[in-house]
């Protein structure tokens, strides 16, 4: 096979393996015998938050380039856009829940929940509100590219350890292993590009 063969074979392969790793663990949970219980509320709620899950994975594979025929700039305007979906899968995941248990929500929101994922899930949400509010006032607020980047990692790493946390403790419609490994590959992304990044800013610097 010659290179070019090679590097779209390449390039089929990983964008395989990124549906396989999202796709899986929503198949897996559409599959599973308790949404037989649920009411479609319940059930949209539950699948939003996998979504999102699914989103996470997502998010530092464009910021980072790693996700072939996507060119730099088209990358980061889909990071954008699916920034945008994270944020309404997250809406949806908590009016869901508010919708079929309001006492529920209420508690989460004031960490009284005796359920320790609903603590994870509440600061991962709080983060990925605060990331959409500063991607919204970045321009009118005039901030620094440095200061925005700080910013969003730091806020980027408390969304996925949280979320992840929130997931793992989570025993509901999601298939164990399937979602470990989504959970996995979400945060070895998300280590991956903060290493670039880190890489980057230390070599713009020794110029």
């Amino acid at each position: 096979m010659n290179p070019e063969g090679k590097g779209l074979a390449w390039a089929a392969l990983i964008w395989v393996a990124v549906a396989a790793a999202v796709g899986v663990p929503l198949a897996a949970a559409a599959a599973s015998p308790l949404l037989a219980w649920r009411d479609p509320v319940y059930i949209a709620g539950g699948f939003a938050g996998v979504v999102a899950l699914g989103l996470l994975l997502l998010q530092p594979l464009l910021i980072g380039g790693y996700l072939p025929g996507l060119p730099a700039y088209r990358a980061r305007r889909v990071h954008r856009w699916t920034g945008g979906l994270l944020v309404a899968s997250v809406v949806i995941h908590v009016g869901a829940l508010w919708i079929t248990s309001p006492p529920d929500v209420i508690d989460a929101l004031v960490f009284a929940s005796p359920t320790p994922f609903s603590d994870w899930g509440v600061i991962a949400m709080w983060a990925i509100f605060a990331v959409a509010l500063l991607a919204v006032l970045r321009r009118p607020w005039r901030l620094r590219l440095r200061t925005w980047r700080i910013s969003h990692t730091v806020l980027a790493l408390v969304i996925v350890v949280g979320s992840v946390v929130h997931a793992m403790l989570v025993e509901g419609t999601m298939e164990v292993l399937s979602k470990a490994g989504l959970c996995a590959l979400v945060l070895a992304a998300t280590m991956r590009v903060v290493a670039d990044l880190r890489v980057w800013a230390r070599r713009t610097r020794s110029r």
